[in-house]
């Protein structure tokens, strides 16, 4: 009898060679569905060669710098990857995970995807399996995806760790994983999971994790800076709905919290290269509100990031602390990001399941 999925409106793969099949037929393992949870990616080590490595993968897609190869790859090659590895190389000195000689990132990544793993068990058992990848760097995107179908996963839900959509995230993410579709022999189905920037059980951990830390300070802040990562203004207009998805992740927010628009603001932060980027930029926002409204005590969450990385623990923590204290500022708390906690994760695990209907009871 055949196998019959309603929602893909395909055939299953039989778990065993039909009748007929030569008695040297390879083995078809039972089919599972794989859950295939992705991050932006880490470099191997704060070593020049190891830095310099990642930063060539990141900084030659064409999703995160679309100007000409014959512009762009010169001025890479030849100037910016002679020094960046050093600056960088230092950065993430500074925030490495030593006791397990890897990144944030890595050791936050692996804590989410095992917590999402249990519950995925729990509920669906052995028919799922659950991994993580990473965009640039290791694990690759490849090599989980080749994983996946080696342990008989003929259907793979792939989902990009971004809240919002941005082409240079969410979109590169995505070329990733179907460039490694590519180079299978027997493609398994894929779906792949949307943002989830106005999802109510992502907003409720986010206000969650600002109540907390909003009872555990000594002193209110006067002000929450929502700092998401930038892109560059012409992104906008080119059709990219990355900052309209900020924007009403901060209005939920806030509505959530029950606040004013006075005790809340949107910035964008890691600026790079010559362009226009969204603004206000975070780190100039914060010396303003400093210098010119007076305001002394603020936080700052990062909402488009699901892990703490080099531009939280570093970037706000030390520079973006450091222009708001240099400008007058006087208290500076940074609320983590929403990493493992058990909020989080149910509300990954919500999405998740949603996607899994129709391949999962």
């Amino acid at each position: 009898m055949k196998m019959f999925d309603a929602q893909t409106q395909t055939e299953e793969r039989p778990a065993v060679c039909p009748v007929h099949a030569q008695p040297d037929h390879p083995p078809i393992k039972p089919a599972r569905v794989g859950i295939l949870v992705a991050n932006l990616g880490t470099p191997d080590a704060t070593d020049y060669w190891s830095m310099r490595r990642y930063l060539n993968e990141f900084l030659s897609d064409k999703r995160v710098i679309d100007y000409s190869a014959w512009i762009w790859q010169p001025l890479l090659q030849l100037v910016i990857l002679s020094k960046r590895p050093f600056s960088s190389g230092a950065a993430y000195k500074s925030i490495w995970n030593e006791e397990e000689n890897e990144s944030p990132l890595m050791t936050i990544t692996k804590a989410q995807t095992a917590a999402i793993k249990a519950k995925m068990v729990e509920r669906y058992g052995d028919d799922v399996r659950v991994d993580f990848c990473m965009r640039y760097g290791n694990p690759s995107t490849k090599s989980k995806v080749r994983e996946m179908v080696e342990a008989g996963c003929t259907k793979i839900l792939f989902f990009p760790l971004y809240p919002h959509y941005a082409g240079a995230t969410s979109a590169t993410a995505n070329d990733q994983f179907f460039r490694a579709l590519m180079e299978e022999k027997w493609q398994p189905i894929a779906r792949v999971v949307e943002p989830y920037f106005d999802d109510p059980a992502y907003i409720e951990a986010l206000a969650q994790s600002i109540e907390r830390a909003y009872e555990n300070a000594e002193t209110r802040p006067q002000k929450l800076v929502c700092s998401y990562h930038g892109v560059p203004e012409r992104y906008l207009r080119e059709g990219d709905p990355y900052h309209c998805q900020c924007q009403k992740t901060t209005r939920l927010l806030k509505e959530r919290l029950g606040w004013d628009d006075t005790e809340i603001v949107t910035t964008f932060q890691s600026r790079f290269g010559p362009e226009e980027w969204l603004k206000p930029y975070t780190v100039e926002e914060v010396a303003r509100l400093a210098e010119e409204d007076g305001i002394k005590n603020i936080a700052v969450c990062a909402p488009a990031f699901s892990a703490d990385c080099i531009e939280t623990l570093e970037e706000i923590n030390e520079e973006i602390k450091e222009s708001f204290e240099e400008a007058g500022g006087e208290h500076f708390t940074y609320i983590p990001c929403l990493n493992d906690d058990p909020a989080h994760i149910d509300a990954l695990c919500g999405t998740i399941e949603r996607n899994l209907k129709g391949w999962l009871a």
